[in-house]
């Protein structure tokens, strides 16, 4: 397995990851892999469509219509 250094980490980072860690029951090393983990390797459950389709129906086609754009007159 790989290694990974990560230099000039903030300190209020790395007390919130201790934090986070410790909540989990783990070490801020173990938090750490499965941020990354979750954040690079972790894909939806859903397809975009599904989450489109699961969406409420909220109004009627008319409500989002733009008005007609009759321009302005021009003086001659």
């Amino acid at each position: 397995m790989a290694q990974l250094v990560v230099r000039q980490i903030e300190e209020e980072v790395v007390t919130a990851l201790k934090k986070q860690a410790a909540a989990h029951g783990r070490s801020a090393e173990a938090e750490h892999r499965e941020i990354l983990r979750l954040a690079l390797l972790e894909r939806p459950s859903r397809s975009f469509k599904d989450m489109l389709l699961a969406m409420p129906d909220v109004g009627d086609d008319s409500d989002f219509e733009r008005p007609r754009d009759l321009g302005r007159e021009i003086e001659l």
